[in-house]
Order: C-alpha cells, then structure tokens, then sequence
C-alpha cells in the first residue's frame, strides 16, 4: 500500500494535470471557438409581440453587424451592447409585418459567420393612430408646445408610459424639456423656460408596435422638424386697455385694445397664438348664447379653443385704448389688427393681464398655464424628458 506522503502527490499531480487540461481552449489543446449566433425571434415564428423586438447574441465572438429590415425596404434602429457580444431593437417594431433579420459575427478564432431570420408581427385587435403639431417644415414662436393627439382614449398609466417612451425628442441646442398629459388622448412637450430663438426640434413619434392597452398598438411612426422663429411676445394689459408688442424684448408696436366688458371678461394668462384666419364668422351660438351676435370679422388670430381671439372691430375703435366692450376677445383697429395678424407666428406668446377671470389649463395648447412643477407632474414617467434631449445632427427642417 502507498504511504501518505505518496497518496498525496498523485493528489497534487491529478490537480495540475485538470488544470492544464481547461486552459487548453474550447475544441481541445490551443483551438480557439467559432462564433455561434442566436437571434429571437427564431425563423418562422408568427403572432410575434411587436414591443418584444429583436435580439441577437453572440457566444465565441463579437457581432459585426445586425440589419433587420421589413418590406419597402425600411429598417429598425438597434444598439450594440459594449462588449459586442449582444444586439437589441432600439423601439417597437411593426404590427402585422415580416421581418428578415441578417448578423454578422466574428468568432475567437478569426472566423466570419453569418446568419438569419424571418419572423412575423401581429395583427392587433385594435391600432392606435395620431397626429403631431406642430406642421413638418414649420416655423412657429417661442411659446408653441408640441401635441401629440391619438385616436383612442389611452387611460391606463402603463399605456401612457410606454407611449412617452417611445417618443423621441432631438434639438440643435438641446434645452431641458418634459412631455405632459392633457386628458387621456393628448400628450404635448414644452421647454422648461420658451423656446430658445433659432432652435431646430425633431420629434419621432416611434409609435409602431406600442402597446397602450389591452388589445391596443401603436400603428404608424410620425416625425416632425421645425424650426423656432424670432421671440414675439405681446403683453395685453385690461387696465390700461393697451397690447405691448415686443420682438427679442424690444417694444415694436403699442396697439390700443378693448377687451371683454364685465360679464364677458376675458381670460387673464399666458396663452399662444394657435392658429390664424384672415376671414371668420364669429357667431354666439357656438359660446351657447345663439342669436346675440353673428358678425364677420378680419385678420382673427386665435388664442383659446373657447374662442378667444385678437381681431380687428371697426365698431369698437372709440372703445379702444379707453374701456373694455368686447365679449371677451382683444378687440383692435382693422390696421393694428392687420398688422398684429401678419406679424404673428403660430406659438408667439400672448400675456393677458388684469381681468378677474382666470384661463384654464387645456382651453388649447396652454402650456404655460402650469408652473414647470405642474408640467412635469402630467408625465407618466416622472421627472424630465422622457427621451433624453440630444442634438438635432440628423434634423433638417424643410422650411
């Protein structure tokens, strides 16, 4: 029988010849492994979720490339782990669409390999469809938030979510910003402070794929470039019945205004120029008071969704600069009123001040009607932008 002494060196010598043994690589004595790719969904799958996405991973080497691609010709957007080693969609995919998913890999051992995939998406019960303002191309003022309007209510937290985050937000100089939710079919986006002047802004609604509720997908992306033009803001005060038109904090006009009698007070707030109509018919049936008034007016500038509007009243000049008889809008010249309506861009800042009636928040895109406190607690992510601000390098607005 062996001594211990002797019992123990075989130990000893068993251990270093193991331990030689696993530095010798996969594939035996000095072989270094092939890659070995991996991609989900697997080939031929079908009824894939779209929020699911695409991943690829490699053992034994790094991925070179991944290109997944849909028919049209159009490609999803992925990141590269670190250490290459892995690969995932960056947003949700299409419902109802093929994907052929092609990647690339370099193994240990120097080797090339490819492989791929096709899968497709589902078909939902139901598809979430949206607008976006401001227009492509657009150059609107300082003070224009960005609307993003769905086609079905969206009344859950997760859903509302999962929509903010796929919601892409790109500046040539990046300013903080939050999106916010006003009711349960809009989300809209504002700076903290206005709109820095000259900012170009891309907003990608990557809204393909989203799941916002039971049974509900995002159907379609949209994007958006604009551009910020110069920083109009106007200053109506109902007390000395004037409108301080300023361009980069410089006074441009000072136009006398009549603003609504008592009764019919005008809002007080910080309100935008939505929208503008060289022509309009004001009737009082549509404020529910049919058969007061129906009277055609010009160079109408619109500042709430009630009906507010800044426009010429040629019955109302000897009023003007002096009390206030209108039934709530800003009442100016024809020439003021022609003036103001050519000089204003949609978003440019209009500021009442000294009525008892006070704007509510969501009578329009308003904004500024919430403290920067109030806006961010609309997200339903919390906190800041939901998609990091970064620099517009890929934004080139049309107009």
């Amino acid at each position: 029988m062996p001594t211990r002494r002797q019992c123990v060196s075989t130990v000893v010598a068993i251990a270093v010849l193991t331990a030689a043994g696993c530095s010798s690589g996969v594939g035996g004595l000095g072989k270094k492994a092939s890659a070995v790719l991996m991609i989900t969904p697997v080939t031929g799958t079908r009824q894939v979720s779209p929020d699911a996405g695409v991943s690829v991973k490699s053992a034994h080497g790094k991925i070179g490339r991944v290109v997944v691609t849909a028919p049209g010709g159009s490609s999803a957007e992925g990141e590269l782990a670190p250490d290459r080693a892995s690969w995932h969609t960056r947003w949700t995919l299409r419902p109802a669409t093929t994907y052929t998913v092609s990647a690339q890999a370099t193994g240990d051992d120097g080797r090339q390999i490819s492989s791929q995939a096709t899968f497709t998406t589902l078909t939902p019960p139901h598809t979430l469809d949206s607008g976006m303002s401001p227009l492509a191309g657009e150059t609107v003022g300082v003070g224009m938030p960005v609307q993003l309007l769905l086609s079905r209510t969206v009344g859950t937290k997760q859903g509302k979510a999962a929509i903010e985050r796929s919601l892409e937000v790109r500046m040539s100089q990046p300013v903080e910003g939050a999106w916010s939710w006003v009711g349960d079919q809009e989300v809209q986006y504002r700076p903290r402070d206005y709109w820095p002047v000259g900012e170009k802004v891309k907003i990608t609604s990557h809204l393909a794929g989203v799941k916002a509720g039971d049974g509900l997908w995002g159907g379609k992306d949209r994007t958006i470039d604009f551009t910020i033009g110069p920083r109009h803001i106007t200053k109506v005060d109902a007390r000395t019945h004037t409108a301080t038109v300023t361009n980069s904090g410089k006074v441009v006009r000072t136009i006398p205004v009549s603003l609504g009698r008592p009764g019919d007070d005008s809002y007080s707030g910080v309100m935008i120029a939505q929208e503008k109509a060289a022509d309009i018919i004001m009737d009082s049936a549509t404020t529910g008071h049919p058969g007061e008034y129906r009277i055609p007016t010009k160079w109408n500038v619109r500042m709430t969704y009630s009906g507010t509007f800044f426009h010429a009243a040629p019955w109302s000049t000897g009023a003007q600069g002096n009390s206030n008889v209108s039934h709530g809008c800003v009442n100016a010249s024809p020439e003021d009123a022609r003036w103001f309506f050519y000089f204003t861009h949609r978003g440019d800042v209009i500021e009442v001040s000294g009525t008892s009636r006070k704007l509510q928040f969501g009578n329009g895109p308003t904004p500024w009607a919430k403290s920067w406190d109030e806006w961010r607690a609309g997200s339903a992510v919390g906190g800041p932008a939901a998609s990091p601000a970064q620099p517009a390098t890929t934004a080139s607005p049309t107009g």
